[in-house]
């Protein structure tokens, strides 16, 4: 343990010698290398399940509860949601391509109009504020939550599907970038001390995943019905790494997750699944 938390404190190295210059692709393509170097035997395309992929216990667990998951009812509430009309007749699906399915990996996505990262929660609450219906708060695992782990099933199967094609575009990412590799709190932490240092290692009893993969399967479920969105997951670390979290739905954890999906770019999703 000593050892790891020298190698987390010293994250530092890591990104300081990392290319900033680098290109979304090349970041891409860097990390994908990275991980192939640390684990040679694991599949590219396994990623996907996280730190599921270093233990074939842990991948049987899964397996299993995924057979019958005991959170289905929490994704049913999302459906009912998902599929009450408005006040206008008008429903969710409505404002999406194709009924809202298969459109979920194109999110987040740079909105050069209002000069600000767009997220599937935020296309989600100006569906809902267009037809004039009250937004969901980003922080509600009761309604946004719910929401989000039944929509983004309509999307399983799809793969990640992320642009950078502007210097706006460029700069919320590059901003996304800082963010996952700046270290903050009282620990001392960068989210790339624990995923791309120490990824495999294990940490209070638990695996470190990859960063490939990791934004295709949220939200998702944690000791039953404990539902995780992806910015949630964000607060939970800053908390674990004494620092003060970010608002959910915020420009800070927006820029974030739009650096951060764009490195499982080309991987299958499959949302609202079990996690320890």
């Amino acid at each position: 343990m000593n050892k790891i938390l020298l190698t987390l404190f010293c994250a530092s190295v890591f990104a300081a010698t990392f290319n900033v210059a680098a290109s979304p692709e090349e970041d891409r393509k860097q990390l994908i290398e990275t991980m192939r170097h640390k684990f040679p035997a694991i599949k590219v395309e396994d990623y996907i399940y996280g730190a599921l992929i270093f233990t074939r216990d842990s991948k049987a667990q899964y397996d299993s509860l995924m057979e019958f998951p005991p959170f289905e009812n929490q994704i049913e509430k999302g459906r009912v949601i998902w599929e009450a009309p408005f006040r206008n007749r008008k429903s969710l699906a409505g404002c999406f391509p194709n009924g809202g399915k298969m459109v979920a990996g194109n999110y987040p996505y740079f909105d050069e109009q209002s000069g600000k990262v767009v997220t599937f929660e935020m296309a989600l609450n100006k569906c809902r504020k267009d037809n004039g219906e009250p937004e969901f708060a980003y922080d509600d695992m009761s309604t946004m939550g719910v929401l989000t782990a039944y929509a983004r099933t309509l999307s399983d199967g799809m793969k990640m599907n992320i642009h950078v094609d502007t210097p706006r575009a460029r700069a919320a990412y590059e901003a996304g970038k800082g963010g996952f590799y700046g270290r903050r709190g009282q620990l001392n932490f960068s989210c790339a001390s624990c995923h791309i240092d120490n990824v495999g290692n294990i940490v209070r009893t638990e695996y470190l995943s990859p960063v490939p993969g990791q934004t295709t399967h949220w939200p998702v479920f944690r000791e039953g019905e404990n539902l995780f969105t992806l910015q949630k997951r964000y607060a939970a670390c800053n908390v674990m790494t004494r620092a003060i979290p970010q608002p959910l739905g915020g420009e800070y954890y927006n820029n974030l997750e739009y650096y951060h999906s764009y490195q499982s770019n080309g991987l299958a999703m499959k949302a609202s699944v079990f996690r320890k």
